[in-house]
């Protein structure tokens, strides 16, 4: 048998939270688990993933992004 007893569970190093209500709305973005800045676009998330040091090349990676309360699509309040 080839399979593992237990799904593999990895954590992202970068977590774009989901989005929060303001004027402008904007998703906190956190790297290793600190608070590192706020984003506004998916441009916003690749310019701080560089400035520590992350290449991102692909968004829908698991591994490297993790997207909660909506994906890289998701930038403002969801319809009620």
């Amino acid at each position: 048998m080839t399979e593992i007893s237990s799904p593999r569970v990895g954590r992202s190093r970068i977590t774009v939270l989901g989005v929060q209500p303001d004027s402008q709305p904007f998703r906190i973005v956190e790297i290793d688990g600190e608070f590192v800045g706020e984003a506004k676009s998916v441009t916003d998330v690749l310019q701080i993933a560089a400035a520590y040091g992350i290449v991102v090349h692909d968004l829908d990676d698991p591994d490297v992004v993790r997207w909660v309360g909506g994906d890289k699509f998701t930038w403002g309040p969801r319809p009620r």
